[in-house]
């Protein structure tokens, strides 16, 4: 008999990181196509915030949470593959917010040496979001100019690197000097203190040259503008989050008027769609981890009971990296 039990982050009802609840669950039994989880540590994202907030729909009560890495404790009777012991990450598989989770066996894929448990799970929604928006939204190559908004959050980090692997320049926006100096550290050939300037497009054209080739924004509402006013003519804008809010309708007019320009509002599940491009993604992802050629920013790590500090500070842009919960 499984006697499993563990605390659970519940969202009980929609609204703000007050609703938040600490439960204690048993562990749920795996279906034959589900591996049984015991959680280290639990990835901080947006996509739970929406969630919560009713953004993104999901009928409450709920576990928040979708990211996380730990050891497989038990495994389903039609999963191959995978097994007893296995150290496991994913990036999306709802309920991740416990210390047990049943999570799809197609969905996680293994940590390999060299690689903690806490920097799988910091790395792989993010992680996965940057490989696919440097690689399948708009492929950076030699000689790419790329703006990356929020350069020192977790994506933004990640993408500052990748395109500097990519042989692309890379126009880093932030938020005061020290998150500034994180992205130069990390490559940055350009970096503008958005708190600093009045244009911030402008800024933005006048250290690249006149422009950039592709923006990459997971701010959302506050920065949509500048974005588009910062692309080259045919550059593209991809519109990946919304810290800051949703961006309201717009006049398609515009895309004309900037220069025959695109906008693109893609997400990861479409990226991740059969098993070989996440095996793909998460490999390359995975492998450049443990060499050491791609950093990992862990900026804090809460107790679950302290979930409602974490996603303030994610929501507040107080943080840098990224945040884990720990159950």
């Amino acid at each position: 008999m499984n006697d499993r039990r563990g605390p659970a982050l519940v969202v009980p009802r929609t609204g703000g990181s007050d609703v938040l609840v600490v439960e204690d669950r048993p562990a749920p039994a795996p279906g034959p196509d589900e591996v049984l989880v015991e959680v280290a540590a639990v990835g901080v994202n947006f996509i739970d915030v929406y969630q919560r907030e009713g953004v993104y729909p999901v009928e409450p009560p709920f576990v928040a949470c979708n990211e996380g890495a730990g050891t497989v404790v038990e495994v389903g009777s039609a999963v191959r593959g995978l097994g007893v012991g296995d150290r496991v990450a994913w990036g999306q598989a709802a309920g991740s917010g416990a210390r047990y989770v049943a999570v799809p066996a197609a969905v996680v894929v293994r940590v390999p040496d060299g690689v903690d448990l806490d920097d799988a799970a910091a790395v792989m929604l993010q992680g996965l979001t940057a490989h696919y928006l440097v690689t399948s939204t708009y492929a950076v190559e030699e000689g790419t100019t790329a703006l990356v908004h929020a350069a020192a959050g977790g994506v933004g980090q990640l993408l500052v690197q990748m395109v500097k692997a990519l042989g692309g320049r890379v126009v880093a926006t932030a938020g005061g000097p020290e998150k500034c100096a994180t992205a130069s550290r990390l490559g940055a050939d350009h970096v503008v203190d958005y708190r600093a300037v009045e244009d911030l497009a402008a800024a933005v054209r006048e250290v690249a040259g006149g422009g950039v080739d592709v923006a990459y924004d997971g701010v959302g509402k506050d920065t949509f503008d500048a974005s588009l006013a910062s692309l080259r003519p045919r550059g593209t804008l991809a519109l990946f989050g919304g810290a800051s809010g949703q961006v309201p309708p717009f006049d398609l007019q515009r895309l004309n008027a900037a220069g025959s320009c695109f906008v693109t509002r893609p997400k990861l599940l479409d990226h991740i769609a059969t098993r070989d491009e996440l095996e793909w993604r998460a490999r390359e992802l995975l492998e450049a981890v443990a060499r050491g050629t791609l950093e990992v920013t862990v900026g804090g790590r809460y107790d679950l009971a302290d979930a409602a500090r974490a996603y303030d500070a994610l929501e507040g842009r107080a943080t840098q990296g990224k945040l884990l919960l720990l159950p």
